[in-house]
C-alpha cells in the first residue's frame, strides 16, 4: 500500500461520522483501495457506514457497536490475512446480514469449510459476464451482466454443504455464494467498480436483508 493511500484512509477514518448508534452498517476494511468505493456506494444508498480496519477492532467491540449489517471488504492476500474478519463472520453469521466482497467472499467460504486456491487465470481489472440464479442479491438483475474482477485466488468447488453457488462465469468460475440458512453472502467480483453493472442494485438488495432471513 502506498503512503498516499495510507494517508487517505487515515484521513477518511478521522472525518467519518462519529455516531456509533446501533443498527449502522459496519465495514471491516482489509486494507484495500476499493473499501472506500464501497463506502461511497453505500453512502449514495443513504447509509453512513462505520469503517474499522481488520486489526483495529475486536469481536467484542463489534458486539458493542450492534451493527445492522456487516461488509467484509476486499484486500490483499488470502483469508488468513483478513484479521478479525474471520472471527466476525463466525460470530455474527445468522445474527447480522454479512456481505463479503472479493477477499471477504473468500473469507466466508474459508469460515464454513471451503477451499481457496490459486485461480486458473489472473484477473486484475478485467471484466467478465456474470451469470446468476436470480435470487437474493441478484433478484431482478439480468443474467449475465458485466462485472470487474481483481483476484488471483478463487473459491474452489464443490462447496461445503452449508454453502451454495449463486453466480459463475461461462468458464465455470465461482463468482458468488450464499449460506443456505443465514443471510451471509459473498461475491468474488467488485460491484463497486465503475465498470461493473448494477452495483447499486446489488448492494441495495443486501441492505434489505435482515438478520433472521432464511435464503
Amino acid at each position: 500500500m502506498s503512503a498516499a493511500h495510507e494517508a487517505a484512509i487515515h484521513e477518511r477514518e478521522e472525518v467519518a461520522p462519529s455516531s456509533d448508534r446501533p443498527g449502522r452498517l459496519l465495514v471491516i476494511d482489509n486494507y484495500d483501495s476499493f473499501t472506500y468505493n464501497l463506502v461511497q456506494y453505500f453512502g449514495e444508498l443513504g447509509e453512513e457506514p462505520l469503517v474499522r480496519r481488520n486489526d483495529r477492532i475486536t469481536p467484542e467491540e463489534v458486539e458493542a457497536l450492534a451493527p445492522g449489517h456487516i461488509v467484509i471488504s476486499p484486500g490483499p492476500g488470502g483469508p488468513e490475512d483478513a484479521g478479525v474478519s474471520l472471527e466476525v463472520i463466525r460470530r455474527f453469521s445468522g445474527r447480522v446480514p454479512i456481505l463479503g466482497v472479493c477477499l471477504g467472499h473468500q473469507a466466508i467460504a474459508h469460515c464454513f469449510g471451503g477451499s481457496v486456491v490459486s485461480a486458473p487465470r489472473l484477473m486484475h481489472g478485467k471484466t467478465s459476464a456474470i451469470h446468476h440464479d436470480g435470487r437474493g442479491l441478484f433478484a431482478g438483475l439480468p443474467s449475465p451482466f458485466t462485472a470487474t474482477r481483481y483476484h488471483s485466488l478463487i473459491v474452489a468447488e464443490p462447496l461445503p454443504p452449508v454453502l451454495e453457488r449463486t453466480a459463475w462465469t461461462m468458464e465455470g468460475e465461482l463468482m458468488g455464494l450464499r449460506h443456505r440458512h443465514h443471510p451471509t453472502v459473498g461475491v468474488q467480483f467488485h460491484p463497486e467498480s465503475i465498470l461493473s453493472e448494477h452495483g447499486h442494485a446489488l448492494l441495495r438488495a443486501f441492505l434489505r436483508m435482515e438478520g433472521d432471513d432464511g435464503i
